[in-house]
């Protein structure tokens, strides 16, 4: 796994969220043996758009996307019920250290073209970011920062 280290020259910033703070902790986590089908139908079930695939060990190894069913199983005419999880999956998997402040992480998703980023705490993966909760929380963040700044300015005249 590619864990990316933005930690050069940055100092914490009590005003700044932080990707332990908007991770998302509920994902799929499967075995690469599991048949493409019935991963497919928990997606669906759990309202997930990936499952990330564990080692024996619980370490990932990889990732199954709705990209990869559309590009690796229905584009080329395949049978999903006859696929693995591990035939399918991208191995290129990518993390963020969970300190890391959301405009960070969410420059990183940018220049790396990424819908979603695993979030690790001394190598250990505790959830994933996507572009969604990343969107929702920067829009709040903006949101509760334009309130205060209008509350300070008072009326407008």
């Amino acid at each position: 796994m590619q864990v990316a280290d933005g930690s050069k020259g940055r100092k914490a910033d009590p005003k700044v969220l932080f990707a332990k703070d908007i991770v998302e902790t509920d994902f799929i986590s499967l075995n690469g043996g599991v048949n493409a089908l019935e991963a497919a139908k928990l997606m669906k079930a759990k309202r997930h758009g990936f499952v990330i695939i564990a080692a024996a060990d619980g370490k990932p190894i990889g990732i199954v996307t709705e990209w990869d069913y559309v590009t690796k199983v229905i584009a080329e005419g395949k049978n999903p019920a006859n696929l693995t999880l591990r035939e399918i999956m991208s191995s290129n998997l990518i993390g963020v250290d969970a300190n890391w402040g959301i405009g960070q992480v969410a420059r990183f998703m940018t220049e790396k073209g990424i819908r979603r980023v695993l979030v690790l705490r001394d190598g250990e993966v505790i959830g994933v970011i996507t572009v969604r909760t990343l969107l929702s929380t920067m829009k709040a963040y903006v949101d509760t920062i334009s309130s205060q700044i209008a509350r300070t300015e008072g009326p407008l005249r």
